[in-house]
């Protein structure tokens, strides 16, 4: 009979959690390209069980890494040094527990209706859910670019879901330039790996820590091309001429994953350039943070412009989001925690406000007369709860209390250092938030509050623009998400003021990945 298992041999088996956010979504996809012919409602309800237990091990992988601080995951019980790794710290398990409730919502605004557009809208969801937990997890940056494939794939065939001419013409544009940052991506990754011999993160920062001077403006030019990708990915400054028009197209379910893939970039600037080229970075220590500090204010203005010039709801939510990424990547590249800290309570609030906002805005575009444009008056069936659910995320996405985007951009502006460009950050963030809030007042006054032309009547809401039963639901669930970021703020300020704790602390990830011997093969007797 067996001796019981050692402690390595748990350890081992409970890190096995961290590998299941990629491999639940997996095989959920995988078995529903195969059942694309059976009926939609069985294909919902898989696919909304996968998410729940989606779910159910985010939750198992956060109080693992309250216990354990970083849950490490050898894949094929490789060394860390010649595999792959999987690493789960606070922020991977924050980003994760973000995705599972944006990932229901759409689900079920889907159940609509609109996931019977097409045969493989559910498949397409779970590779898309892979894609991101991988993106979220992976600590190689070899398989960062896999898993951003295999989500970039999935949202090709999720933005022309439902097809239409104007998703296809922004599918093309979309598509073509993730392959130009898809190609920029593998040169990075070419010139990391040919000067310093690895793509394991921790491996990476140990070496360029130490870095020769003859081999420092290769690695440059290797973290300079990551930036541009990475930027490419979350709309910074020049490069987010494409969101707004892409996210204008998309269907609202695949909105909502869209606008957690724009912190995707944002998540990838975080992780790389904090652990790579953090403070015990040698002479390459804090490299683009000048830079990504002043990108971000100038997208943080002219997406405040562009929302306030914007001609339709759909686009202005498109600004929003740009907007919000520049405030994030200000507050990246002050490069103190306590910013960095506030920066990610801003991402779990103006992330969840506008998913909640896509759905509002499809149900605008379904009953009234001029869709959301805002070029014009049109009559609008009577609909007050409509109104009052927009001045509700109006005040949430603008920035003001008691929501979350004014406790996130008061943490910022509060903790900045003093001798830092604080004119510059206080200007720009209380600047774009008044422009932003006068952007919202005006779509709300011509979509819900202005009076329809003479003669006009406004018409009882018809039962098939109505919003269903799962797009109420939907809809509730973003907005209790966000009520929940103020209610319970504290603790989510606690939590995210650990994570980037945690993040400042290149040698624990180092220590927790490098030299990890292989779990043994056999049990003890």
């Amino acid at each position: 009979m067996s001796a019981p298992m050692d402690a390595t041999a748990m350890a081992g088996l409970g890190a096995h959690i961290a590998v299941l956010p990629v491999v639940i979504p997996l095989l959920a996809g995988a078995t529903l390209v195969v059942l694309h012919r059976s009926s939609i409602a069985y294909r919902r309800l898989l696919s909304l069980l996968a998410t729940l237990a989606l779910g159910l091990v985010v939750l198992g992988l956060g109080l693992a890494v309250e216990q354990q601080g970083l849950v490490v995951y050898q894949l094929g019980n490789w060394p860390s040094f010649a595999g792959i790794v999987f690493l789960a710290d606070r922020l991977a398990v924050l980003m994760l527990a973000l995705l599972v409730p944006l990932a229901l919502a759409a689900q079920l605004f889907a159940s609509g209706g609109d996931d019977a557009r097409g045969a493989h809208f559910h498949a397409l969801f779970q590779f898309q859910l892979m894609g991101l937990c991988g993106a979220f997890l992976t600590h190689d940056l070899f398989n960062l670019f896999v898993f951003f494939e295999v989500l970039l794939a999935a949202s090709y065939g999720l933005l022309l879901h439902g097809q239409g001419g104007d998703r296809l013409r922004q599918g093309l544009h979309y598509v073509v330039l993730n392959l130009v940052a898809s190609a920029l991506f593998l040169f990075a990754v070419g010139v990391l790996y040919g000067v310093l011999g690895t793509l394991n993160m921790a491996d990476l920062s140990a070496r360029i820590a130490t870095l020769p001077e003859a081999q420092r403006p290769l690695v440059e030019a290797g973290a300079w091309l990551l930036l541009i990708v990475f930027a490419l990915k979350a709309a910074l400054l020049p490069l987010y001429f494409w969101l707004p028009r892409t996210y204008a197209a998309a269907s609202a379910p695949a909105a909502i994953l869209f606008a957690i893939m724009t912190k995707l970039g944002v998540y990838a600037v975080i992780r790389v350039y904090t652990l790579l080229f953090g403070v015990d970075a040698g002479a390459l220590a804090g490299l683009v943070l000048p830079l990504l500090f002043w990108a971000g204010a100038s997208t943080a203005t002219l997406a405040a412009l562009g929302a306030l010039a914007a001609s339709s709801l759909r686009g202005l939510l498109g600004y929003l989001v740009v907007g919000s990424a520049g405030v994030l990547f200000m507050a990246v590249g002050l490069g103190t925690d306590a910013a960095l800290a506030g920066g990610l309570y801003y991402l779990v609030h103006s992330t969840l406000a506008m998913a909640a906002f896509f759905l509002l805005a499809d149900w605008v575009r379904r009953h009234r007369d001029g869709g959301d444009a805002l070029g014009r008056v049109a009559v609008m069936a009577r609909a007050a709860w409509l109104g009052g659910v927009f001045l509700l995320l109006a005040m949430a996405a603008a920035g003001l209390p008691p929501f979350g985007g004014f406790l996130g951009k008061s943490l910022l502006l509060a903790y900045a250092e003093p001798q830092g460009p604080v004119v510059v950050l206080w200007a720009v963030v209380l600047g774009s938030s008044l422009v932003n809030i006068i952007a919202l007042a005006r779509a709300g006054s011509r979509l819900f509050w202005q009076a329809p032309v003479v003669g006009a009547s406004r018409a009882a809401l018809p039962a098939s623009a109505a919003p269903r039963f799962g797009e109420r639901v939907a809809l509730l669930l973003l907005a209790f998400g966000v009520v929940a970021t103020a209610v319970m703020a504290s603790d989510v300020v606690n939590y995210v003021g650990g994570a980037a704790a945690q993040l400042m602390d290149a040698g624990a990830y180092r220590d927790a990945v490098l030299g990890r011997d292989p779990l043994p093969t056999t049990v003890p007797r």
